[in-house]
C-alpha cells in the first residue's frame, strides 16, 4: 500500500512539475468603436475585451495601462525626463510646460465585467481593477468600459501636431489590458521606456473627420467606403463631414494609428504579395519619400530570406512621431531626412516587426533581446541595399567608450531604473547588437544564422526570454553557451586577451596568451608564415563542451586544447620558428569585444613581446 501511495505521489508531482514548465500565454480580444473630435483633440471610445486566462492562477483583479496620463505635469514621467542625468531633448521639460489643452488623458467613465459594475482605481498611469468575480485558470470574462480621452501635444511618440505637422500620431492611446505572465502581472508605469502587451486580436472603427487619410496596424476592412487611394479603382465615393475607418488586426499585442488630411498615400507589393503602404505629406522636404517603397522592398526580402518571412499582408511607413517607434504592421518616423538617414531607420523600424513585435520580448525587461536583435539583423542586411553603409563598428565604439566612462550598468537592469540615458542606450542598442555579433564568433557565423531563422520559427507570436534564445543556439550549434548569457548581461566584466611572449626550443614556437580581463571568451588565432602560408587556430574554453567548426572565410583549420577559464595564462604550440612567423592575430573578425585590441597582434607597434630563443 505504501510503495501504491508513493509511486501515485511520485507520479502526481511529476505531472505538476512537468506542468508548470509548459508555457503559456494570455489572450485578449479588442473590439473599439473610436469618435475623434478633430477641433477639440478629444475623442469617445467604447471599448470590449475579452480577456482568456491561461494562466494556473485565479486572477482577482487586473490593471490597464493609461499611458496618456503620463503627458501631464507632475507625472513620474515629467519628472524623471527632468531629473535624470542626461535628459532626452525630445522630452526634457516639455512635459511640465504643457497647458491644459494640450495635455494628454484617459478617464475611464464606466466599467464592468460580464454586464456587473467595478470597482476601479486611476494610480498615475495604471488603471486598478477590483473584479466581480475572479477569472479561473482555462476561464474567459468579457469588460466593457467607457472612456474618453485628450490626445497631448506631440511628446515622445504620441501624441498630436508633430514638430513636422503631422496631425495625429496614435500610439499608447488605447486603455490596454496589462500583461500577467510566469512573473505576475506587468503594471510598470510608464516614463517614457518600452512596452509589453498582451497577444490577441483588434477589431477596431475610428470615426474622424472625412478629410483625413489613415493608416494603422491591421487590415482595413472598407476601403471601398474610404478612398484615398485605398479604394478599387472606378469607384466614386462620396464623404460626408466623417467617415468610419474600419480595422482589423489578428494575432498582435498592440494597435496604432496615424492620421493627417494632407498626406500623400502610395503602396508598392513584395513578390510574396505583401502590400507596403507609405503615408506623408509631399512636399520639398520629403522628396527622398519617392525612392523609399524601392529600398522598403529591398528590406523585407533580405529579412524574409535571412531571418524568417514576415506573415502579415500589410505595412504601413507613416510619417510622424518624434524619430521612429515600431508598433504592428506600422512604423510611425520623421520623414524631413536625406536618403540615407530615411531608409536606415525605416529599415531599423521595419526590423522590429520581428524583434519585439513577434518574437515579443518583454521589452520593459529586456530591451537588448529588441533592439540589439534589430540593430544586428539591420547591420546584416544594410551594406547589401546600402554600398556605404558601414556595420557593427559604430556599437562597439559605443560599447569601448560607455566601458572607459564607468557607467556601464548591466543588461538585467529594468528598462526604467537605468541612471542614465547613455548607459540605457549603449546596454539596449549596442550591447544588444555585440551580443549577437559576438555569438556568431562564438558558434560561427553560419550556424548562428540558422539559429537566428530557428528562433523566428520556433517562437513568433509568443513572449521568448533570453534562455529561451540562448537554448535554440545551443541546439543548433551543439555547444553549452549559458557561461556566455549570464557573463554579458548579469555582469559587466569585460574582455581582454593578449600576447604575452614567445619562446622557440628546437625550432618550435611556443605562444603564451594572456587572459587579462575578467571575462572568459573562445580565440580565433590566425597566423600568417613567411612562406606564405596561413593557418586559423580555435582555442574553445573547457566549459563550452565543445568547439565551433570551421568558417567560410578561414584557410587551413584546427582546434587546439581547450582553455580552461580560471587559467590566465595558455600555451600554444606552432609548428615554425619564430623568424618564420610573419604575423599573429587574436581575432581577425574583431567580432569579440576585447577592450584592448592593442595586444592582439604580433608583432605589436611598440614590440613589447617577449621573445626568446
Amino acid at each position: 500500500m505504501r510503495s501504491i501511495f508513493l509511486y501515485f505521489f511520485i507520479a502526481i508531482t511529476t505531472i505538476q512539475l512537468n506542468a508548470q514548465a509548459a508555457y503559456w500565454q494570455q489572450e485578449v480580444s479588442y473590439n473599439m468603436q473610436i469618435d475623434m473630435n478633430v477641433e477639440s483633440n478629444q475623442f469617445k471610445g467604447i471599448q470590449k475585451l475579452v480577456y482568456k486566462n491561461n494562466s494556473p492562477d485565479t486572477l482577482n483583479k487586473v490593471f490597464y495601462h493609461l499611458y496618456y496620463n503620463a503627458f501631464q505635469p507632475g507625472s513620474m514621467m515629467d519628472v524623471r525626463s527632468r531629473t535624470i542625468s542626461d535628459p532626452d531633448s525630445r522630452v526634457g521639460a516639455r512635459i511640465a510646460a504643457l497647458k491644459d489643452d494640450e495635455i494628454g488623458y484617459q478617464k475611464i467613465n464606466k466599467l464592468s465585467q460580464d454586464g456587473k459594475k467595478l470597482t476601479f482605481k486611476v494610480v498615475g498611469t495604471i488603471l486598478e481593477v477590483e473584479l466581480a468575480k475572479p477569472i479561473l485558470p482555462g476561464a474567459s470574462t468579457s469588460f466593457t468600459m467607457d472612456f474618453e480621452a485628450q490626445v497631448p501635444l506631440q511628446v515622445r511618440r504620441t501624441g498630436r501636431d508633430n514638430k513636422e505637422g503631422i496631425r495625429y500620431s496614435m500610439t499608447q492611446w488605447y486603455p490596454k489590458m496589462v500583461e500577467y505572465d510566469k512573473q505576475g502581472w506587468h503594471a510598470n508605469p510608464y516614463i517614457g521606456r518600452e512596452f509589453h502587451g498582451v497577444w490577441g486580436n483588434f477589431d477596431v472603427a475610428i470615426t474622424i473627420d472625412s478629410k483625413y487619410i489613415l493608416g494603422a496596424t491591421g487590415y482595413l476592412e472598407n476601403a471601398n467606403e474610404i478612398g484615398y487611394g485605398y479604394a478599387d479603382e472606378n469607384i466614386e465615393i462620396e464623404h460626408g463631414e466623417k467617415l468610419t475607418w474600419k480595422f482589423t488586426a489578428p494575432m498582435v499585442h498592440d494597435f496604432a494609428w496615424v492620421a493627417d488630411p494632407d498626406f500623400t498615400h502610395k503602396t508598392t507589393e513584395l513578390d510574396n504579395g505583401t502590400t507596403l503602404h507609405f503615408l506623408y505629406q509631399a512636399d520639398s522636404n520629403t522628396t527622398n519619400w519617392d525612392s523609399l517603397p524601392h529600398f522598403a522592398v529591398k528590406i523585407f526580402e533580405e529579412m524574409n530570406q535571412t531571418f524568417g518571412e514576415y506573415p502579415y499582408k500589410q505595412y504601413t511607413v507613416a510619417q510622424g512621431g518624434d524619430g521612429g517607434m515600431e508598433y504592428p504592421m506600422l512604423t510611425l518616423i520623421t520623414g524631413h531626412r536625406s536618403k540615407g538617414s530615411l531608409v536606415g531607420v525605416t529599415a531599423h523600424e521595419a526590423i522590429h516587426s520581428w524583434y519585439q513585435l513577434l518574437l515579443a520580448t518583454n521589452e520593459s525587461l529586456y530591451p537588448w533581446m529588441d533592439e540589439g536583435f534589430t540593430s544586428y539583423a539591420e547591420d546584416v542586411i544594410l551594406p547589401s541595399i546600402l554600398p556605404k553603409y558601414k556595420p557593427f563598428s559604430g556599437s562597439y565604439r559605443s560599447y569601448f567608450n560607455l566601458v572607459e566612462s564607468g557607467k556601464q550598468e548591466v543588461l538585467t537592469t529594468h528598462a526604467d531604473h537605468y541612471k542614465t540615458n547613455r548607459a540605457y542606450g549603449v546596454a539596449s542598442y549596442s550591447m544588444g547588437l555585440i551580443f549577437c555579433h559576438q555569438l556568431s564568433y562564438i558558434v560561427g557565423y553560419d550556424v548562428f544564422l540558422k539559429g537566428m531563422k530557428r528562433y523566428f520559427n520556433e517562437w513568433k507570436y509568443k513572449h521568448p526570454t533570453p534562455n529561451d534564445f540562448i537554448r535554440i543556439i545551443e541546439k543548433e550549434s551543439g555547444l553549452e553557451l549559458d557561461w556566455y548569457l549570464n557573463q554579458w548581461i548579469a555582469s559587466t566584466n569585460t574582455i581582454d586577451y593578449g600576447i604575452k611572449w614567445m619562446k622557440e626550443e628546437d625550432g618550435l614556437t611556443t605562444l603564451t596568451l594572456e587572459k587579462i580581463g575578467e571575462l572568459p571568451m573562445p580565440l580565433d588565432i590566425y597566423v600568417k608564415y613567411k612562406n606564405g602560408k596561413e593557418e586559423w587556430i580555435n582555442i574553445p574554453l573547457r566549459i563550452m563542451s565543445g568547439n565551433k567548426l570551421k568558417e567560410s572565410n578561414m584557410g587551413e583549420y584546427r582546434v587546439s586544447e581547450a582553455w580552461p577559464w580560471t587559467y590566465n595564462l595558455y600555451e600554444l604550440k606552432l609548428s615554425s620558428k619564430i623568424d618564420n612567423i610573419e604575423s599573429i592575430v587574436i581575432d581577425p573578425s574583431e567580432r569579440m569585444a576585447d577592450i584592448n585590441r592593442e595586444n592582439n597582434t604580433y608583432p605589436l607597434k611598440n614590440d613589447k613581446i617577449f621573445k626568446t630563443k
